[in-house]
């Protein structure tokens, strides 16, 4: 008897033994795990996600791209889960969405910078806006704010100093108009389907080149190409230490990527690494 129960013993410990290796080698691989499911929006992105994708293979990285048409869609995927990463924001949004959603999501690496413009298909150039004109701006309060910034800069509304300074200016906070212009906050994808409707409307890089709009040819105000509204790459915060979110972030900061931003976005994009 005494012998089945040290047979017994040594088969529990070489099975506890087993299992806690094993979950070891599970934690491990979940920590340098070779797949990666990245949320990106559609437009640009994609096309610079390809060649990140290149890229990332040489290093045995494999990135599996979601595509989203909606912004508040992205980081709550995220959050839950059914992302490892996502890529599509920058930092005012994702603090707002980090506040408003109770996320705790975390930048690891910056990638581009896209430049905001104001689009018409009724005037060529800002000089011909017509009084009482009516204005689409983005209705979530980190690009709405941006497209304010921009409209203010542009000589069309003065805000209040406080909301410009603290990036959270809202139409309630303009505190002069002198062309009485309306404003329309509506959702970024709905605005360059409304553009017949307004006379400008603020469309983000992403929206407006599906829309077959150009930055550089279209935009009749546009920000300039260094601002403080840098997109970045974002994980869990239990996730930013983690090796596979850094060669994320260095096939993404690669010398190929860059390269291939600045052949083809010619300025409607800009690196931001």
């Amino acid at each position: 008897m005494q012998n089945s129960l040290r047979r017994r013993s040594l088969f529990l410990a070489t099975l506890a033994a087993a299992l806690f290796c094993g979950s070891t080698a599970f934690a491990q691989d979940s920590n340098n795990k070779n797949t990666v499911k990245v949320g990106i929006s559609v437009g640009s992105a994609e096309q610079v996600f390809e060649v990140v994708k290149k890229v990332a293979a040489k290093d045995g990285l494999n990135i599996q791209l979601v595509v989203f048409n909606d912004y508040q869609l992205p980081n709550a995927a995220l959050a839950s889960g059914d992302l490892d990463a996502n890529a599509f924001q920058h930092q005012p949004f994702l603090d707002n969405q980090n506040r408003a959603r109770g996320f705790d999501i975390v930048p690891v690496g910056l990638t581009i910078t896209a430049p905001l413009g104001f689009y018409s298909r009724k005037i060529k150039t800002i000089d011909q806006l017509p009084d009482g004109a009516a204005v689409g701006i983005q209705n979530d309060p980190s690009n709405g704010n941006r497209a304010l910034l921009l409209l203010q800069s542009a000589g069309l509304v003065t805000l209040k100093p406080e909301a410009v300074k603290n990036n959270t200016a809202t139409p309630l906070d303009v505190v002069s108009n002198p062309k009485k212009l309306k404003l329309v906050p509506l959702d970024a994808a709905q605005l360059p389907r409304s553009l017949d409707d307004l006379a400008i409307a603020a469309i983000n890089n992403d929206y407006a080149e599906k829309a077959g709009l150009s930055l550089n040819k279209d935009a009749v105000i546009k920000e300039a190409a260094k601002s403080p509204y840098a997109n970045l790459i974002a994980v869990r915060r239990a996730d930013k230490d983690k090796p596979w979110a850094r060669r994320l972030v260095a096939a993404y900061q690669s010398p190929e990527v860059r390269s291939f931003i600045e052949a083809q976005f010619k300025g409607s994009l800009v690196p931001a690494f």
